[in-house]
């Protein structure tokens, strides 16, 4: 019997040694990074995970369908966000950025979010780089942007005013100065409740690891 519990203690302990040895190790100021002061969520009772990215992002276009599913994997009390930010000119940034806000007001972002990646980048519609892999000129319009939009039921004149409106231009700054807050110079980048920011080279240099930090950032919230 003694023999018995002896052998059971040994796997008990060389299992719990095993996972210590194999789970990821994750520290502050290498694999995430605290952001201070901690910026506001916009959800009570929600941990808000929070995409910066934008549509004219090659990264982002690449990370879209693990977004979704990080997405698909949070907890009851987590929820994704989006936030576009608008620092690359150069590849119509300020404009993904004013279509994304203004879809959003209007209602119809998130079922048209993966077919505006779509758009720039499989259908070239509303694409930002020709034939020869250089960047368009002229760059798509809002008024381009409005057209896509229409298959969601938005009519190209209302989508326009509503992007052109003093609201879309408040929420512009309101992002651009979230993006500055939290720190974030490169996108895709993840902010975990206003406190935390990562990246996927942070976390170890793919999607699965990053969704394993956020996900132990969202427990780390929760109190567990």
């Amino acid at each position: 019997m003694k023999l018995l519990f002896a052998f059971t203690a040994l796997v008990f302990f060389s299992a719990a040694a095993a996972a210590q040895t194999t789970a990821p190790q994750w520290q502050a100021g290498k694999n995430y990074f605290v952001i201070d002061p901690p910026q506001p969520t916009q959800t009570p009772g929600k941990i808000e995970v929070t995409e910066v990215f934008s549509y004219g992002c090659p990264a982002c276009n690449f990370a879209h369908t693990y977004i979704d599913s990080l997405r698909k994997h949070l907890p009851a009390n987590a929820q994704m966000d989006y936030v576009p930010a608008a620092f690359n000119p150069s590849e119509d940034w300020v404009v993904f950025q004013r279509a994304y806000l203004t879809a959003k007001a209007l209602g119809v972002a998130e079922k048209s979010h993966d077919a505006m990646f779509d758009a720039v980048w499989k259908t070239k519609e509303l694409g930002i780089y020709d034939a020869d892999n250089r960047i368009k000129s002229p760059l798509p319009t809002i008024e381009d942007v409005a057209k896509f939009y229409a298959k969601y039921g938005v009519k190209p004149d209302q989508f326009v005013a509503t992007a052109n409106s003093f609201t879309i231009n408040t929420r512009m700054k309101q992002a651009d100065a979230y993006v500055k807050a939290t720190g974030v110079d490169q996108t895709p980048t993840i902010i975990v409740n206003g406190k935390y920011r990562l990246t996927t080279v942070s976390a170890g240099g793919n999607w699965d690891k990053a969704e394993q930090l956020v996900l132990y950032l969202v427990n780390k919230e929760s109190g567990k």
